[in-house]
């Protein structure tokens, strides 16, 4: 431990700095960033150059400006990397890689606002102070330290001046937002504002502590007849809105598997205990972790899953966390046609008069993912028609969903390392059984136990897999939907061929046409000269036209042959 209360030395910002701290240098910086990207999309489709690497490309770029414009839009990257009905599958790569992870701010800064918040000197509040911050962050840093009275605590400490940006960095995004939705038809089929408004709501929550501390107490209230899940304590008389002390709860990093096996302790078990931790929050308390990251999770050496990091928290309303149970249910049963209506109640799905090809996906996602290991080839061979679904727009994400389904997104990953083989039927079964006993309870409670109960009743008189198939049968007669729609490479293949020959014949007869007006523009030009600069227009135009002829001849002539390459 560092001497108690020594003092390191403050940065100050830059001239530059405090210019862009401006309402306008903000705004400027912001608009300068989305319209380049925006640039750098439209480039890339008058090049016809939507490649996996030109893609790759570009959300590097994203990934480096969004560092660059500080917390908030790390905040904002972070919170699209689950949004597949948004962006590309390199975008989402990108994305989820994306660290919130910057430099500390000086001890000096740190002291100065916890002696202001507290209202008495760092020794009145605390018997020892570490100096050198155990984990700084965008948003903050934390301290470890211990009280007059014995207990070892870490200090949440807010970094200085950051309402002031973030209320700089709303403005400037809400305007951007209203832009945007002015100018451009793709913008107004999103609902910008309404994840505007959802993530600001939340990032405003998180730089509130006392709030967190508030959703800390709330947790390890859900929580109090689980042992095995652990919420460190809130010491109020050390708190304020911008210091947060708390119980000091060390433990082994969650995707540590080298450490937990170490400790004797099963690295299955811990994932089994994190997914039945989450169909809680989920499905009965309606409140939840939204960012479960690897370091907001850790495991003590009895097996003990810890929870830190309470200022990203969300509520699911009562209505959507009964259809959510519904939606839980129907998945364990492999119920695609519930699972969908379930998924259009609560506007995660827009209803289309043909809903099969969803059904399908659904279907094949249930069959081949609930019950056994995550495999990532059978994953594939559904990729190619996923992103096809998506680009036809039948998914709709609403922005009161966005925190739910990051936090899932980040469970999946978290389970992948902790079992490959992990299976979520399997480990959610137990959790089932539990509730499916529970009596006197009203709400979503009470409608999870009615479906738990209804179905280990199912489980017993699950029909045999014949019968499953000739009653699906059945009910795609019914409906009309074996009309097959074969969405094949081969005819995505085809189809881009077609487009391209189109715009060859399209810049052939541009480069014509220019061609004879530029001919007949130079003849009149010698009776008339005003004509020779619109011969030289009309040249200009013939050139660029060949130019982009020549370039989609190159681009068809390559797909054609790669094409029949991949067709052997």
């Amino acid at each position: 431990m560092h001497g108690a209360f020594g003092i390191a030395g403050g940065d100050r910002p830059t001239s530059r700095q405090r210019a862009r701290l401006t309402a306008w240098g903000r705004q400027r910086d912001v608009f300068q960033a989305a319209f380049t990207f925006l640039f750098w999309l439209w480039w890339d489709g008058i090049r016809q150059d939507t490649s996996a690497e030109t893609r790759a490309r570009r959300a590097r770029w994203l990934i480096q400006t969004l560092l660059e414009l500080g917390p908030v839009f790390i905040k904002v990257g972070q919170s699209l990397s689950t949004r597949v009905d948004l962006l590309p599958p390199e975008y989402l790569t990108a994305l989820s890689a994306l660290q919130d992870s910057v430099p500390p701010f000086s001890t000096r800064e740190a002291v100065a606002t916890i002696e202001q918040e507290l209202g008495r000197s760092l020794k009145e509040v605390f018997a020892e102070f570490v100096e050198v911050p155990l984990a700084a962050a965008s948003l903050g840093q934390v301290h470890r330290a211990r009280l007059h009275t014995g207990e070892a605590v870490v200090v949440k400490v807010q970094r200085p001046g950051l309402r002031a940006l973030f209320d700089l960095d709303s403005r400037a995004v809400n305007k951007l937002i209203r832009v945007l939705r002015k100018r451009f038809d793709w913008a107004r089929k999103l609902d910008l504002l309404g994840i505007y408004d959802e993530f600001f709501t939340i990032l405003y929550q998180e730089i509130d502590y006392s709030i967190e501390g508030k959703n800390a107490d709330r947790f390890r209230e859900n929580f109090r007849d689980y042992p095995q899940i652990a919420t460190p304590k809130v010491f109020w008389e050390c708190s304020t809105t911008k210091v947060l002390t708390l119980e000091y709860l060390p433990g082994i990093k969650v995707d540590d598997v080298a450490a937990l096996r170490a400790n004797g302790l099963s690295p299955r078990a811990v994932n089994d205990l994190g997914i039945r931790s989450y169909l809680k929050q989920f499905l009965v308390d309606g409140f939840f972790h939204a960012d479960p990251h690897p370091g907001n999770l850790a495991v003590r050496s009895d097996g003990t899953l810890i929870f830190y990091d309470y200022g990203m928290m969300a509520e699911i309303p009562a209505l959507d966390k009964e259809q959510m149970v519904q939606t839980f249910f129907a998945i364990l049963k492999k119920d695609a046609n519930e699972v969908v209506d379930r998924f259009v109640a609560m506007g995660l799905l827009v209803p289309s008069s043909d809903m099969s090809p969803v059904k399908r996906i659904v279907q094949f996602v249930l069959d081949r993912f609930t019950e056994k290991p995550f495999d990532v080839k059978a994953f594939v061979e559904v990729k190619d028609e996923v992103y096809l679904l998506f680009e036809k727009q039948p998914f709709r994400l609403p922005a009161k969903m966005t925190y739910l389904l990051k936090s899932m997104s980040t469970l999946v990953g978290i389970a992948l390392i902790l079992d490959p083989q992990y299976n979520f039927k399997a480990a959610a079964q137990p959790f089932v059984k539990t509730l499916a006993l529970a009596t006197g309870n009203t709400g979503a409670i009470a409608e999870f136990a009615r479906q738990a109960k209804d179905f280990l009743v199912y489980k017993f008189r699950q029909p045999s897999a014949t019968e499953v198939i000739l009653r699906r049968l059945e009910e795609r007669l019914e409906r009309g939907e074996l009309l097959i729609q074969v969405q094949s490479l081969e005819s995505e293949r085809t189809l881009k061929r077609i487009e391209m020959a189109v715009l060859c014949v399209l810049y052939g007869c541009l480069a014509g046409l220019g061609a004879i007006a530029g001919v007949l523009l130079v003849a009149l030009s010698f009776s008339r000269p005003g004509f020779g600069l619109w011969a030289v227009v009309c040249g200009i135009g013939t050139v660029l036209s060949l130019l982009k002829l020549s370039q989609s001849v190159l681009v068809l002539s390559l797909r054609t042959q790669i094409d029949r390459l991949v067709s052997k």
